[in-house]
C-alpha cells in the first residue's frame, strides 16, 4: 500500500512522538529506522522522536504503562499507541495522525 505525504502547517506544532525500545534487540533498532523512515518520508513538517530504552529508563516506562517493547506513543495522547517494529506504516499513520488533527492532510 502507498501512503502519501500528510501535510502540517509550516512552523506549526511538532508531532511529538515517544518511542520505547529495549536496548539494541532487533525489533527495537528496526522500530527506531521504520519511525524515522515514516516521519521523513510521509509526514511533512516538524516530527520529534523521543527514543527511550527501557533497560536503563524502567521508571519512565513503568510511568507511561509500557508493557512491551518497542511501542510507540502520540505523546500529546499517550493512550495513543502503536505495537512492534512499526513496519506497517499504513497503521502507524491511521493509528496517530486522527488523533493529532492538525497533522493530517485536509
Amino acid at each position: 500500500m502507498t501512503v502519501a505525504p500528510f501535510g502540517r502547517e509550516p512552523g506549526g506544532a511538532p508531532l511529538r512522538l515517544r518511542l520505547y525500545v529495549s536496548g539494541n534487540a532487533p525489533n527495537s533498532l528496526s522500530a527506531i529506522r521504520n519511525l524515522n523512515a515514516i516521519c521523513e518520508e510521509h509526514l511533512t513538517g516538524p516530527c520529534e522522536i523521543e527514543v527511550v530504552d527501557v533497560i536503563t529508563e524502567g521508571l519512565r516506562a513503568v510511568q507511561d504503562r509500557i508493557l512491551v517493547t518497542p511501542t510507540l506513543l502520540l505523546v500529546d495522547h499517550p493512550h495513543v499507541r502503536v505495537l512492534g517494529n512499526l513496519s506497517d506504516t499504513a497503521r502507524v499513520l491511521a493509528t496517530l495522525l486522527p488523533h493529532d488533527r492538525s497533522h493530517a492532510r485536509t
